[in-house]
């Protein structure tokens, strides 16, 4: 079991996106900040973003943004979060996201969320990260993605044990309580790193 008490949630910016991943978003927001656990996302006011920053707003949760210099000069901040916190570069944001985190979430997003999310199970594999990560793969998103990542074992440039660096979930209810249950990643990961 874990205990869960900031949860980094990697998510898109785009408002072109089906209303359900939207919808989806507003809602792990809520849900987080009703059981009083604080997100760190990384700052933006518009899309998955946007939403998942708003549904926690409007159940009083403690929501930290981390974004880069230049997308703040752009003013893509979001302005109603609790911290707002700017960092020079991207390597910078996304380490400090994973840092600050105890457990990480994948909603469905762009090249940037799918960067973030492979970041992670990359750091995870290495024994550089500890934490559960749950893809929230919200009507069939992530079916290709997880297809894919079992074929990096059928293929053998993963082992079966790196499957359960993941857990997958199809509904936002269902995020929190997985990764509450998920068992802790061994420290001696980078035992088993290599294939």
């Amino acid at each position: 079991m874990s205990s869960i008490k900031t949860v980094c949630v990697y998510c898109a910016s785009s408002d072109h996106c089906k209303p359900i991943f939207l919808d989806s978003a507003f809602t792990l927001g809520g849900i987080l900040a009703k059981e009083g656990v604080d997100i760190v996302y990384g700052g933006g006011s518009t899309g998955l973003m946007g939403k998942l920053a708003d549904g926690a707003i409007a159940e009083k949760g403690h929501v930290i943004g981390i974004i880069p210099q230049f997308m703040q000069n752009l003013e893509w901040g979001h302005k109603g979060i609790s911290i707002l916190e700017e960092v020079e570069d991207m390597h910078t944001r996304k380490f400090l996201m994973m840092k600050k985190s105890d457990g990480i979430v994948a909603l469905p997003g762009g090249c940037g969320t799918l960067e973030e999310l492979l970041e992670a199970i990359t750091w995870k594999r290495l024994g550089l990260a500890h934490q559960p990560i749950v893809i929230a793969n919200i009507d069939g998103f992530y079916d290709d993605l997880i297809a894919m990542l079992n074929k990096t074992v059928d293929e053998q440039f993963m082992r079966i044990e790196h499957l359960r660096m993941w857990n997958v979930v199809h509904s936002v209810e269902d995020i929190l309580p997985t990764l509450q249950s998920i068992d802790p990643w061994p420290l001696n990961a980078i035992d088993y790193a290599k294939v």
